[in-house]
């Protein structure tokens, strides 16, 4: 007999409803269906199989690529009552048996094993005896050569669909284009399953693109209005990581470095003090995939640009997963396109080569941005937003503009004239009209747009393009040499039916003076000292019992505490983020709390 998911929703997890998509993902997965999720970081993807798994009869097995995140999911669903464990290389042989001795008990409903150990022989042969509920692919991109972070040992992970026919498989994860999604489904053999894609969408994070000038005074200026907030710094080396972090330290910031270089202790530690908030900020490198799952972030900081816009995307994913406002700021400098095309050389696969490049120049061109940016990224993984954000650098210190309609015309209408066939450098070349033997032998001099943007000097043409691509007129087809392609919202253009506006190119980003502190999220009013009050007495609460702080009570749970005051064990029930074991575990010493502070305050 099946669970009812409201009623696990509700009463382990503490949540009163489920967020868009969730119950239907939840139903569909527990009448044994297949599924393919995409939905961003913070938007709840965890609860989309955990729930499944607990309904279901059997263990629930999910594959995960980071140790550390494994840790850190099955440590929160304990806390929560869940029967959870996780079997890597992390474990000492004593502990691994008595993983395994809880798998062929039926002792537990999750199970996080990462792909290259759940695959082999000896692992898929236990489950000759055991119920399996459903397999989750957490992750998923990495199956795919086009995804930012392909992994080989993913790609074995095809054969579960004909080894376990009867079992439901979900594949889930929070970056991926229209190429990278095809290549999953084909990959994983999910032709059949139903495709859930939210929005990608974050409205509480506020974006911002500084030019790289002075790049640590840039930091500190930035930290300084979020002091005593959790927040983390991605740099492009290992190097500049622990340069950052010892002058961050020197300065008086609470601040340390986390790399794959460390040694294993020193960055287990780091791992543990931030999560435990004994350290404010991280700085990691950002080819090192933390798999943060910690809920109060408050900001992320690119100190050098990311090498695609999905990292870029999954990195700034890790500020305000708790909903709460929050800040991203990269720093771009364009020494840091010469690195990263540096090392992008020393691949020696072609093809991957020229995904690679093609997914920087997304990244150049997200950073160099003259219309809002929550637009060009929603716009990179095809979902259009049809209004400014109000809430990014463009947004808040807009570019000037001007009518674009004819640029427009000239620039859609080459596109078409060469057949979508060809990318953004040759059709400028043809629009400018530049004497080329390519151009003399193809016969495309002849063309009536050949030389119409002459008087237009390269650069802003490539601006112009920028824009039409970002705002939804053309887009560029990875799979074909990134040539550029007509949407069918560029035939109103064309024909003359609608105007559009563009931004005049920047030479360089400026910083919003105003720093507008309003940022869109979901918060309440509330007492902020005794949210304060409460912070520090989940801290020590959760060092005493060496746990996250977040797996205690998240900051949004806390918040609405010091809103709506709770006086009663019922009262805390209707918080959400509280279930039942958390309610009886600290629900007593958090309405003393509560109680106190307001009789001490009292006027």
């Amino acid at each position: 007999m099946h669970l009812n998911a409201s009623q696990i929703l509700k009463n382990t997890f503490g949540y009163q409803e489920f967020r868009p998509l969730q119950e239907k993902i939840v139903n569909s997965l527990i009448a044994g269906e297949n599924q393919f999720v995409l939905m961003p970081t913070g938007g709840g993807k965890s609860l989309c199989y955990q729930i499944p798994a607990m309904a279901r009869p059997g263990v629930g097995i999910v594959i995960s690529p980071l140790i550390s995140l494994m840790q850190d999911q099955v440590q929160a669903l304990k806390a929560n009552g869940v029967k959870a464990a996780f079997y890597n290389s992390s474990l000492s042989s004593g502990e691994a048996k008595k993983v395994l001795a809880q798998l062929h008990q039926s002792e537990l409903d999750l199970l996080y094993i990462a792909p290259e150990r759940l695959m082999s022989k000896d692992f898929l042969d236990r489950f000759d005896d055991i119920e399996i509920s459903l397999f989750a692919i957490d992750e998923a991109h990495c199956v795919s050569q086009w995804g930012h972070d392909f992994r080989p040992e993913y790609l074995q992970l095809g054969q579960l669909r004909t080894q376990f026919p009867e079992v439901p498989i979900i594949a889930l994860t929070a970056t991926a284009d229209k190429q990278t999604r095809q290549d999953i489904i084909q990959r994983l053999q999910l032709q059949e399953a139903t495709i859930h894609i939210a929005s990608f969408d974050r409205p509480n994070i506020r974006y911002t693109v500084l030019e790289k000038q002075k790049p640590f005074i840039q930091l500190t200026h930035f930290l300084k209005d979020h002091q005593n907030e959790c927040g983390i710094i991605y740099c492009l080396s290992r190097k500049r990581v622990e340069e950052v972090a010892q002058k961050l330290k020197e300065s008086g910031f609470q601040a340390l470095a986390y790399h794959a270089g460390l040694p294993a202790k020193e960055r287990q530690w780091a791992h543990t003090a931030f999560q435990q908030d004994q350290a404010n900020i991280i700085v990691a490198t950002i080819a090192f995939g933390m798999g943060i799952d910690k809920p109060n972030v408050r900001f992320v900081v690119h100190y050098d640009l990311p090498k695609n816009i999905e990292g870029y995307y999954q990195e700034t994913g890790r500020a305000g997963r708790d909903s709460l406002p929050s800040e991203a700021l990269l720093l771009y400098g364009l020494s840091d396109i010469a690195l990263i095309k540096s090392l992008l050389q020393n691949n020696q696969n072609e093809n991957q080569l020229r995904i690679e490049q093609h997914k920087l120049n997304c990244m150049t061109a997200f950073a160099e941005a003259q219309t809002c940016r929550r637009r060009v990224l929603l716009n990179y993984f095809n979902e259009t937003l049809d209004q400014d954000c109000g809430n990014c650098d463009v947004c808040l210190n807009p570019p000037e503009t001007f009518d674009g309609t004819i640029p427009a015309q000239k620039a859609l209408s080459c596109v078409y004239r060469v057949n979508q066939g060809y990318g953004l450098n040759y059709v400028v070349d043809i629009l400018r009209g530049k004497e080329d033997a390519r151009i003399q032998r193809l016969g495309h001099q002849h063309l009536s747009t050949y030389g119409v943007g002459k008087d237009t000097p390269q650069e802003e043409w490539y601006s112009i393009f920028r824009q039409l691509i970002h705002l939804g007129y053309l887009e560029q087809d990875i799979s074909h040499y990134s040539v550029l392609r007509l949407t069918d919202a560029a035939r109103a253009i064309l024909k003359g039916e609608k105007k559009i506006t563009l931004a005049k190119a920047r030479t360089k980003a400026t910083s919003n003076k105003k720093q507008i502190k309003k940022i869109k999220g979901r918060s309440i009013p509330y007492d902020s000292d005794l949210f304060e009050h409460l912070r520090l007495l989940r801290k020590d609460i959760a060092l005493n019992a060496g746990v996250p702080s977040y797996v205690v009570f998240s900051d949004a749970s806390l918040i609405e505490m010091a809103a709506y005051l709770p006086k009663s064990m019922d009262d805390l029930l209707k918080i959400n983020g509280i279930g039942q074991k958390k309610q009886q575990q600290y629900g007593a010493t958090f309405l003393e709390a509560i109680q106190h502070f307001h009789t001490k305050n009292a006027p």
